[in-house]
């Protein structure tokens, strides 16, 4: 395979744990000869999301899209998020007779129950009807692919995620205040609703808590909880000095997918303490990299015991490299089955 197209809703400026993905995914892909277009709301006229004002979304209709996949000509078309831009996108595809992979990222439905009282099963069956259209969707990890077989989608193929080691990688010092108590509890993402960081400051911890990121509630967090450092959003090397100098990464979230974060955290030789949901149960294991039970704060506590050496093993097993191959193989795959012919059913 030469060529792929991927279709995403979410793209740049936006820094999240999607376009990371993407972004990893396309570079390695690039680099293996395969030519990557993106399809993206770059291309159209855009309205921001409401409740997430900095997401934009797409402002156009089938025909539009569907010329754009026309003109890009590539083998595959890979549909990677399921807001206005993936559902135009699926819809042309279909017109067009042309076979497609989707990828589940994020966990929508708790996502939305967690802002307004919509029935979560509402929000899968709609979720379900648009991955099962189809060849194949994506997951990263076990515990989502049971939990989405369950619930009745179709085809899932696995599509782990990886790590930039050279990047992410231990420090000798810290970049942060040498006024800060240690031990420094961390956490890195959203600062929303879903992502639960009150669980976090709401802990009885020694030390000091310091939260990277940015998002809609980081205004009331910050006046909230006075005692708490909060960066704001980070990337590239200050990040990963920030991330390597804590001494445990505290990530509260019920609802993730996977969570890249805690791979960055554990490149850099910082354990774990997470509750044990899909996600954390998936990455953590049964390595010794960190502590999930559902006390956060015991957690967090006996994460402080943990080696370095430990976690910067068990994140070097992730690799963007072998995330590229298994993506590629999916798609292989897609085309290979869309094209062999069925078998009539016999009375």
């Amino acid at each position: 395979m030469t060529s792929i197209l991927i279709v995403t809703d979410a793209w740049r400026p936006q820094v999240n744990g999607v376009v990371r993905s993407l972004e990893s995914t396309a570079r390695e892909l690039e680099g293996m000869g395969v030519r990557v277009e993106i399809l993206s709301p770059q291309e159209f006229v855009t309205a921001p999301c409401p409740t997430y004002p900095d997401i934009r979304l797409s402002l156009t209709y089938r025909g539009a899209v569907q010329r754009r996949i026309a003109a890009f000509d590539c083998e595959h078309i890979h549909i990677a998020t399921e807001g206005p831009l993936g559902l135009l996108a699926g819809s042309a595809a279909r017109r067009m007779g042309r076979p497609y992979t989707t990828s589940y990222h994020t966990r929508f439905p708790e996502y939305l129950g967690a802002r307004w009282p919509f029935p979560i099963d509402w929000t899968y069956a709609w979720l379900r009807r648009f991955h099962n259209f189809g060849v194949g969707c994506m997951v990263a990890t076990e515990s989502l692919r049971r939990d989405l077989e369950f619930r009745g989608f179709r085809n899932l193929m696995p599509w782990s995620r990886g790590v930039d080691a050279e990047l992410f990688r231990p420090l000798d010092g810290s970049v942060l205040p040498d006024t800060l108590p240690r031990p420094i509890f961390m956490n890195v993402g959203r600062i929303s609703v879903e992502k639960n960081i009150e669980a976090f400051l709401d802990l009885d911890l020694p030390g000091s808590k310091v939260v990277v990121g940015d998002g809609p509630r980081l205004p009331t967090f910050r006046r909230k909880y006075p005692d708490v450092l909060f960066t704001g959003e980070k990337s590239g090397e200050e990040l990963a000095g920030l991330c390597a100098s804590a001494d445990v990464f505290v990530f509260p979230s019920r609802t993730d997918t996977f969570g890249l974060v805690l791979l960055e955290a554990l490149a850099c030789g910082v354990p774990v303490a997470a509750f044990p949901v899909m996600g954390p149960r998936d990455i953590v294991a049964d390595s010794g990299a960190g502590i999930l039970s559902d006390d956060l704060r015991q957690a967090a506590l006996d994460a402080l015991d943990i080696p370095g050496a430990r976690c910067r093993e068990r994140a070097l097993e992730f690799s963007w490299a072998s995330c590229a191959r298994q993506f590629l193989d999916n798609a292989q795959t897609a085309q290979a089955a869309f094209a062999t012919p069925r078998l009539p059913l016999i009375a």
